[in-house]
């Protein structure tokens, strides 16, 4: 299967610059702000819209750090002062000028203003008609993605659908989280109406956003909102059977199968960030093409993967939480008597808690060097369809029907079935299912905030592991200082 590579866009007005797309044809030069859109250039802006996704600031670093601030692991690393922003932001003393939050806030942004300028540029031209409602749904798609990053990270944000007028100047208000979500909502049903479902792609289009995604990204959304609005479980509830209809089935799928560089775009992906480990690009860049994981996450001076950094180390607690048999243990972390991996026994002392993340680890017959990783990351998969699913009937009280897609996903980590719980206690069995499923992929924290009302489902867990910090108003991060300093409109998360 061909890989992709997002291209990078310099945006004034339409102005970008050597864009390749999927189909390998881009503008050579520029494009004038008073150039025609013609298809090949509406999909290299589509295409510049995915690019701050893979960046170290969203996927490649600061996404699954946040496992590490959600209690599932710790930072690792070098020690000293190598990763005290993450550590700072997990043990909840961040202040403003925190780096991890500064990073985390700025490629959305990027991203956002490259999704105004396609739905703008796009609109009107006089282009085919699919690729045109295709390249708007991408669009519709990302910008909602976007904004829902920083809407659970950060609250409400300024809302802007169309390119910023630079002569109004950067002093712009945030929205209300209400108007935010409702503008997210709105590009979720956008993106629903206009894309493709993900089996009408070719190998050659694989990995753009489809209509699976949108219906996945709008589940978890509904979700997130549903302990205010308990209508829209049924809305999670019918949004994942749309999911389903769509021709998945996980009995099919091995867990195992979503991780390493042979799981690119698998039948259980919905969405994933795209990755090439094309060395032409520089591996520490905004252009890089290798995906970090495994790089970052191979224990440190073991000498398993190439690179080894040893960051994203799970805590005792964390490996404790599995039942006994669960077959995702040995998939997703390396322990004291674990299988071998690539023929190498795990020395616990490559680790400051003795465990480190495995389902990310490249061998290095496949990445033979530090910046050669083209292994994609999944952000969507099926799995999570069925879980959203099992909780939405659990919340809606038809704890007997969440059993059903509940022990789909038990079933295939060759666990017993559920059976015979209340309501309450079903909730924390599918809350524990969704830690033990999504370990270490950017999931375990959205769901602690989101679960309850007031965040007092993870205040209380923090606390209870010794998170003592913790409150409610350092569940949001703060607005970066420099933002801050730039934007006179703007106002600082409480706390902070």
């Amino acid at each position: 299967m061909k890989k992709i590579i997002y291209s990078a866009l310099i945006l004034m007005g339409l102005t970008l610059s050597s864009c390749s797309d999927y189909l390998d044809k881009y503008p050579s030069d520029a494009v004038s702000t008073n150039a025609k859109i013609t298809e090949n250039i509406a999909i290299a802006l589509t295409n510049a819209c995915y690019k701050p996704l893979q960046s170290s600031n969203l996927y490649n670093m600061r996404m699954w750090s946040l496992d590490i601030i959600g209690s599932n692991s710790n930072v690792g690393a070098g020690g000293g002062t190598d990763g005290i922003e993450t550590v700072q932001a997990a043990n909840f003393t961040a202040t403003s000028d925190n780096g991890f939050a500064l990073y985390v806030w700025r490629s959305p942004w990027v991203g956002i203003a490259q999704c105004n300028t396609l739905l703008q540029s796009v609109a009107n031209a006089d282009i085919n008609e699919d690729i045109k409602n295709r390249c708007m749904g991408e669009a519709y798609f990302l910008r909602a993605h976007y904004y829902f990053i920083l809407a659970q990270l950060f609250g409400g944000v300024p809302v802007e659908t169309a390119p910023h007028d630079a002569s109004q100047g950067t002093d712009i208000a945030r929205n209300t989280l209400d108007e935010t979500y409702a503008q997210i909502i709105s590009d979720c049903q956008n993106a629903i109406n206009l894309l493709p479902e993900k089996k009408s792609y070719s190998s050659t289009d694989l990995g753009r956003a489809c209509k699976d995604a949108a219906c996945t990204q709008l589940a978890k959304v509904y979700l997130v909102l549903a302990p205010n609005h308990t209508e829209y479980y049924q809305m999670v509830a019918d949004l994942c059977d749309q999911v389903t209809s769509m021709g998945y089935d996980l009995s099919g799928y091995k867990y195992a199968d979503n991780f390493g560089i042979k799981a690119n775009n698998g039948a259980e992906s919905i969405f994933e960030i795209q990755y090439t480990g094309d060395t032409s690009y520089n591996f520490w860049g905004t252009d890089g093409q290798s995906s970090w994981l495994s790089t970052f996450m191979g224990p440190r001076n073991s000498g398993i993967v190439a690179g080894g950094y040893g960051w994203n180390q799970p805590t005792k607690e964390f490996v404790d939480s599995y039942e006994t048999g669960d077959l995702r243990k040995d998939v997703t972390v390396l322990y004291s008597g674990c299988p071998d991996f690539d023929g190498i026994a795990y020395d616990p002392s490559w680790s400051y808690t003795g465990y480190n993340v495995r389902k990310f680890l490249v061998s290095k017959k496949d990445s033979p060097e530090y910046n050669t990783n083209p292994s994609n990351f999944v952000v969507y998969r099926y799995a999570d369809i069925l879980l959203m699913k099992a909780e939405a009937l659990n919340e809606m009280g038809k704890t007997t029907a969440a059993e059903t897609p509940l022990n789909i996903v038990r079933k295939r980590a060759g666990l017993a079935n559920i059976s015979g719980k209340s309501q309450s206690d079903m909730r924390e069995v599918i809350i524990h299912e969704r830690r033990m499923e999504f370990a270490f992929e950017c999931q375990r924290w959205f769901d602690l905030i989101r679960i309850g009302k007031n965040g007092e489902y993870a205040i209380n867990y923090l606390k209870s592991i010794g998170k003592t910090n913790v409150t409610k108003d350092r569940l949001l991060l703060p607005i970066p200082q420099t933002e801050m300093d730039s934007n006179n409109a703007m106002v600082q998360n409480p706390g902070y």
